[in-house]
């Protein structure tokens, strides 16, 4: 099991991106062809990237599609794990 909480997309581009660069989510919204709360809601926290702003994002920001969502999915499994009790789940012996 992972020891560290995996960061939040919209975390990982305000750090990197938005703070680093000095660039604007307006900006960014704009490229990325979005109305500004879609992605002040993802820089946030508050929504995750679908398969669609995956793409734009590869676009305008760079990195894989697959790497903005294998990002999203690293955050979904870790969140669920925090709250999800197992004890009552039995393995199936092979």
């Amino acid at each position: 099991m992972q020891q560290y909480s995996p960061p939040h997309p919209g975390a990982f581009i305000r750090r990197v991106y938005l703070e680093s660069n000095a660039l604007s989510s307006c900006e960014i919204a704009t490229r990325l062809q979005v109305n500004p709360s879609t992605f002040n809601r993802l820089v946030n926290g508050k929504a995750g990237v679908s398969p669609l702003m995956a793409l734009k994002l590869s676009k305008v920001l760079g990195r894989s599609p697959e790497s903005w969502l294998a990002m999203q999915r690293n955050f979904d499994l870790w969140e669920v794990k925090l709250k999800t009790d197992l004890s009552g789940c039995e393995s199936i012996k092979f």
